[in-house]
């Protein structure tokens, strides 16, 4: 039977979550790895990028536009944020798509900002409304930009560059700022419920690679980055939804994921029933079970998914 390979949050998410006895045996069965944790390491640890690296912006701005648009560029995303000052500091709240963001919203801000970016040389636009981006020249060097999920909670301020290379661009947040925190916009979205957008978060610049492959031919993700890898490889990249339990050798990208419990009864459950699988752990632990495994009747049931 193929292979099926999940890449899971990391594993301390499961601390103190009872293993089903099925899967407790597999896993105290299985070969057990350690790798350099991190949601980038995890994510090529399966799929090859030439050159190495992993530019979610330029990934999906193949998904959203095409690769002959995506090419011949430097990409940022510059997505719409809500940035909440608190006695502490200031902390990111909300970014792209948990903002319910929409064409309106698209349409009344886009205009005022564009000018901030034009003595810059960089063009800003939104092919997406949760999805905005910054086309740049070509090889432009950035900042290390912390990714959303890295950042949403703390402090903005923990995230922030500050060698010479981001001296610019935080000039540029604070004019962004005030543009969006002046704009009539942001007290409609206010009166709907919904919180204002009144920042930009930059992350995941780079340019298009010049080709992907993977550890499988089909990857099952939500992340838009995952699904424009897998179109530039040429890869079957489908949405989790579309996953079926019986098809043979796939990748699924089960990291966005956030309950442990429904994540080990509908997905770590049923692949180690199959017999061939991977689990890895965005926190560097992975499991290789196989069926020759169930001969090794001297190891003892896991009590818990740890390392």
């Amino acid at each position: 039977m193929a292979r099926l390979t999940l890449l899971l949050p990391a594993a301390s998410r499961f601390a103190g979550v009872a293993l089903p006895p099925a899967l407790a045996q597999a896993l105290g069965r299985a070969d057990r790895a350690r790798a350099v944790p991190g949601e980038p390491e995890l994510l090529a640890r399966h799929f090859d990028l030439r050159p190495r690296g992993w530019p979610a912006a330029a990934l999906t701005r193949l998904l959203d536009a095409g690769e002959n648009e995506a090419r011949g560029a430097t990409w940022l995303r510059a997505d719409p944020a809500h940035i909440r000052p608190d006695i502490n500091g200031a902390r990111l709240l909300g970014v792209g798509a948990n903002l319910g963001m929409d064409q309106a919203d698209v349409d009344a801000l886009l205009s005022v900002l564009r000018p901030l970016f034009d003595d810059a040389g960089f063009v800003l636009d939104a092919p997406h409304p949760a999805r905005w981006y910054l086309r740049l020249p070509a090889v432009t060097p950035l900042p290390a930009f912390a990714p959303p999920e890295q950042a949403l909670g703390d402090d903005v301020f923990e995230h922030a560059q500050r060698d010479d290379a981001a001296r610019r661009w935080r000039v540029l947040e604070s004019e962004l700022q005030i543009t969006l925190h002046n704009h009539p916009h942001n007290a409609a979205r206010l009166a709907s419920g919904r919180v204002p957008v009144n920042a930009l978060w930059f992350w995941g610049g780079g340019d298009l690679p010049d080709a992907v492959s993977a550890d499988a031919a089909t990857v099952y993700s939500d992340d838009p980055a995952v699904l424009g890898a897998a179109r530039l490889g040429k890869l079957q990249g489908m949405p989790l939804p579309a996953f079926d339990q019986v098809q043979g050798a796939a990748l699924v990208d089960l990291r966005g994921q956030r309950d442990p419990r429904a994540l080990l009864e509908h997905w770590l459950v049923p692949a180690a029933a199959r017999g061939e699988a991977i689990f890895d752990f965005a926190d560097g632990l992975s499991f290789a079970l196989h069926r020759g495994q169930r001969w090794r009747l001297w190891r003892r049931p896991m009590t818990a998914i740890s390392g």
